[in-house]
């Protein structure tokens, strides 16, 4: 038989109870606060803030607090910002992917005002005989050099100089900057008779600077177009947004190998881009980032099947030889327009 002194596992686990009752309740009389804050922190035990003796608490008061006042809150800001900003874009991006998978990289060579103003003036300059500035087969240097320029103003003008103006980095007159500087902005509205974008605003440097570079790339773009084809749609930001996403629209070119691809070039003299890859390449390789799906290429083609605008399986326009002749009795490849006859010249025998 146990004797009743004897220090069993019960009264042992009694003894450190009422110890630690003393020292979680009186802990800071008895060791000063400062000792029994620290204690009672460490412990995973329920020491009351409440009790002012202790001057401490347990882990789950910081725990409330900590949920209410910061994770609480957080989520709550969390679920502003995602109300306000994350729905917003991401609605804004679901629009565009929705008529973006039916339309693809269509949007610019058919639906684009200002790419039809570019093609309208560089009629305009074909008809009254200003020289044509192509890029020719063995100087592709000019062509490499601009590619990356609307990957660069889709990054700094349309993504990052707006998010460091929200961030209050940069100045608020930054927040829409491809917008200030966009051709588009001012040719749409002078159609419709407004001149008030070409003013310049002077309350500030900045937009006094974005207003001046806008005026100065519009009037470069009327000048250009008569001579060049598609002068800003080379650097247009929309552009490399629309060949980011290329391949998610079941809208594409379609090439495949002829035994004279790379050698008549008749498709890449049509093609208003000055893309060389079409003649050279086929695949998806043929179509290129800058392609804007036009489809002047499968126009131009001398061959049958050779080129075709696709959608999914099924082919909307295919190269034909009989299409390629009649076609060139009115336009040639590279833009230029044949002379209209208005009268014919009646042979007469001698």
């Amino acid at each position: 038989m146990l004797k009743s002194w004897f220090p069993t596992l019960g009264r042992l686990r009694l003894t450190v109870q009422l110890l630690m009752l003393v020292v979680t309740v009186y802990g800071g009389n008895l060791f000063g606060y400062y000792a029994a804050e620290k204690i009672s922190n460490a412990l995973p035990a329920l020491s009351c803030a409440y009790d002012q003796q202790d001057a401490a608490y347990c882990i789950l008061i910081p725990t409330q607090h900590q949920i209410h006042h910061r994770i609480g809150e957080a989520m709550v800001r969390a679920q502003q910002l995602t109300v306000q900003m994350v729905l917003p874009l991401l609605m804004t991006f679901l629009s565009f992917f929705a008529f973006f998978f039916v339309l693809g990289k269509a949007f610019c060579g058919w639906v684009c005002p200002l790419g039809t103003l570019q093609e309208l003036v560089g009629r305009v300059g074909r008809r009254f005989n200003v020289g044509l500035r192509r890029v020719e087969p063995g100087d592709l240097a000019p062509v490499h050099r601009l590619r990356p320029v609307k990957w660069l103003l889709l990054l700094g003008l349309v993504f990052v100089l707006p998010l460091l103006a929200g961030l209050g980095v940069a100045p608020h007159s930054l927040g829409n900057p491809y917008c200030d500087v966009c051709p588009s902005r001012i040719a749409t509205t002078l159609l419709t008779g407004s001149t008030e974008q070409l003013a310049l605003n002077i309350g500030d440097n900045v937009s006094f600077a974005l207003g001046a570079a806008a005026n100065t790339l519009f009037g470069f773009i009327v000048v250009g177009a008569l001579a060049i084809r598609q002068p800003f749609c080379r650097i247009c930001p929309l552009l490399a947004l629309n060949a980011l996403f290329q391949r998610l629209s079941p809208l594409r070119l379609v090439k495949k190998r002829h035994e004279n691809c790379g050698k008549c070039r008749v498709c890449s003299e049509a093609c208003p881009m000055d893309i060389p890859e079409i003649a050279t390449e086929e695949g998806r390789r043929a179509f290129h980032e800058d392609c804007t799906l036009c489809g002047r290429c499968a126009e131009y083609c001398p061959q049958d099947g050779i080129i075709k605008l696709q959608w999914g399986p099924l082919a909307l326009f295919s190269s034909r030889r009989e299409y390629y002749k009649q076609r060139v009795q009115a336009e040639l490849p590279d833009g230029t327009v044949k002379p209209i006859k208005f009268v014919n010249k009646v042979k007469t025998d001698a």
